[in-house]
């Protein structure tokens, strides 16, 4: 893996892709249409960038040339967004689109982002091969990016594909994500600011938080040896919201006392947790940051609390 494809480079996670690619020796070549990502999370970016809306093949792709592996982060991931059409055209067709190009150009490895979301709210751990049930249309359209990968690995099985399903990620460069950012920032930049954290009743919910160095040591993993298929990239372990706090309580030097409110969506996720067994079966990831520890790397960060 010489020189690569990065979408969605300049949002949260392929910000934090592209720079560790480029680190590490690669050639990097960026591509983002600007929808969420945001310039600054690319200050440290010495490769190439091309601005152009994935769908649209006929402005970038004799852009991009000859790149051995792609990493597919370009995608709509507010769950605020309603608007199924678009939702589903950004990151179903744009996929669809991309593989396309990447079975014309010789590409030898893609590993994209699906997610969590398509599990719903099955039982726990959610493993790879649970029935999905996406509560959304954006975990939907996740799904639907399975189906398509599947189809087309198919047709081209020479061409490796790997899906990722991550899990709760925080971490640097997720601040221009806004109101979709992590609740670990959002606690985060409320008790920095002198103010009681806010949480549902009583702060028991939990989820399998990941922290971005891990997804982005699971996508070179994955890019390097994973066989075709869709892998959980997570912990395995739970970690409820009052624990959360704590954990930012001792990093700041706070002594902050949640807030609790009542939980006004009939359709809350209170609880995920990932299995990551067949990541680490299949190519050897395993993360290496506790939701502490993240926090700990997070906070310490230059723009952990850096204005939007």
């Amino acid at each position: 893996m010489t020189r690569v494809l990065v979408t969605g480079a300049a949002g949260f996670i392929g910000s934090n892709l592209a720079l560790e690619l480029c680190r590490s020796g690669r050639e990097v070549v960026a591509l983002d249409d600007f929808t969420s990502g945001n310039f600054a999370n690319l200050q440290e970016f010495p490769g190439d960038f091309v601005a152009a809306d994935l769908a649209d093949a006929a402005a970038w792709g004799d852009r991009v040339g000859e790149v051995d592996t792609v990493f597919h982060q370009a995608a709509i991931t507010d769950t605020t967004v309603h608007d199924q059409k678009l939702m589903l055209r950004s990151n179903v067709e744009a996929f669809r689109i991309l593989l396309r190009w990447a079975a014309e150009r010789g590409v030898k490895t893609v590993v994209y982002a699906s997610s969590a979301g398509t599990y719903g709210d099955g039982p726990l751990p959610m493993r790879e091969d649970a029935a999905t049930r996406p509560l959304n249309v954006y975990a939907f359209s996740k799904r639907v990016m399975e189906k398509v990968a599947a189809d087309f690995h198919a047709e081209h099985p020479k061409m490796r594909i790997a899906g990722l399903r991550y899990f709760n990620v925080f971490g640097p460069r997720e601040r221009f994500k806004g109101a979709a950012a992590s609740m670990i920032r959002q606690l985060a930049l409320q008790m920095r600011a002198g103010k009681r954290p806010r949480v549902f009743e009583f702060g028991e919910q939990y989820r399998d938080h990941i922290y971005v160095k891990d997804v982005v040591q699971a996508n070179l993993l994955a890019a390097a040896k994973a066989p075709f298929g869709v892998y959980n990239v997570c912990t395995g372990a739970k970690t409820d919201f009052n624990e959360i706090i704590r954990c930012l309580n001792a990093t700041l030097g706070t002594k902050l006392e949640a807030e609790y409110f009542k939980n006004p969506y009939g359709f809350y996720q209170n609880e995920t947790l990932g299995d990551p067994a067949l990541a680490l079966k299949s190519f050897g990831f395993k993360s290496a940051f506790s939701v502490e520890k993240g926090i700990q790397d997070y906070l310490g960060a230059k723009e952990a609390f850096a204005k939007v």
